[in-house]
């Protein structure tokens, strides 16, 4: 072997130890990311869906993290209309040891965010504000134990991976939208019944050793009634009040990187 390639050899053998083994020069981690939860994650609003009755969209946030970020895998059980039971009794079968990263939306079809929405769009003001309640009641009594399970099931069965919870975003601006609009009134209480629902979720996340990601800062202007909303009206029954292609992207996905990258 000649002088000159026993030099190149010994150059490319240092080259490669030092990536190894000096300080700050990282190699590619594995991420295994499993997106679980609610319509809010299987990306109902954004459209196409997949062939499911789920309704996933590849413009939900999840896959289009998972595309950004180049990851090792990635599976997406999130399905449309689903409840924290849904969680814990199928979508959890696709975590595992393996598993780095784990996204969650849940707890709003819990607190009958269908049957609130339904009665304050097409009801009366005090048929909207008795929804309103019970659903308030709902959120302060009986799904804080309904998260708790939620959040130990996926611990239990993806004890390596972080965890990230994200909330719902408000629904509404507030200024006039019209004569056929919702009152201010009916979008100023279910805006305030999402602040108590974020609240919620955001306390047992953290009780959880979880990472809350709060949408609403990022939704802020661009909710129904906006110049440039980011959340369906009821121009679709399925996709009604769910965020759109951009409210995927540019408020949860958004939310999301700002939180872990």
């Amino acid at each position: 072997m000649s002088r000159r390639v026993r030099t190149a050899l010994a150059a490319l053998l240092a080259a490669v130890l030092g990536a190894v083994l000096v300080p700050g020069v990282a190699r590619a981690a594995t991420v295994n990311y499993v997106a679980l939860g609610d319509s809010y994650s299987s990306g109902v609003g954004a459209g196409p869906y997949d062939l499911s009755t789920c309704l996933r969209s590849q413009k939900s946030y999840a896959p289009l993290w998972a595309a950004a970020h180049a990851v090792t895998s990635f599976k997406f059980p999130a399905c449309g209309g689903a409840v924290t039971a849904d969680v814990i009794g199928s979508q959890v079968n696709s975590l595992s040891t393996g598993t780095t990263l784990v996204t969650v939306t849940i707890g709003g079809n819990d607190a009958g965010f269908a049957d609130v929405i339904t009665s304050c769009r097409f009801g009366s003001t005090s048929s909207c504000e008795n929804a309103v309640n019970d659903s308030r009641a709902f959120a302060t009594t009986t799904l804080p134990g309904r998260l708790d399970n939620t959040y130990a099931a996926i611990r239990n069965r993806a004890p390596n991976a972080r965890l990230v919870v994200l909330g719902y975003p408000r629904l509404f601006e507030t200024g006039y939208c019209g004569l056929l609009a919702m009152s201010t009134y009916k979008r100023t209480i279910l805006n305030q019944a999402a602040d108590l629902l974020a609240t919620v979720i955001a306390d047992r996340a953290r009780a959880a050793g979880a990472t809350f990601v709060d949408a609403r800062p990022f939704f802020a202007g661009h909710g129904v009634c906006a110049a440039d909303p980011w959340i369906n009206d009821v121009s679709g029954l399925i996709e009604a009040y769910h965020p759109d292609a951009d409210g995927y992207r540019r408020g949860y996905l958004a939310a999301l990187t700002a939180a872990i990258g």
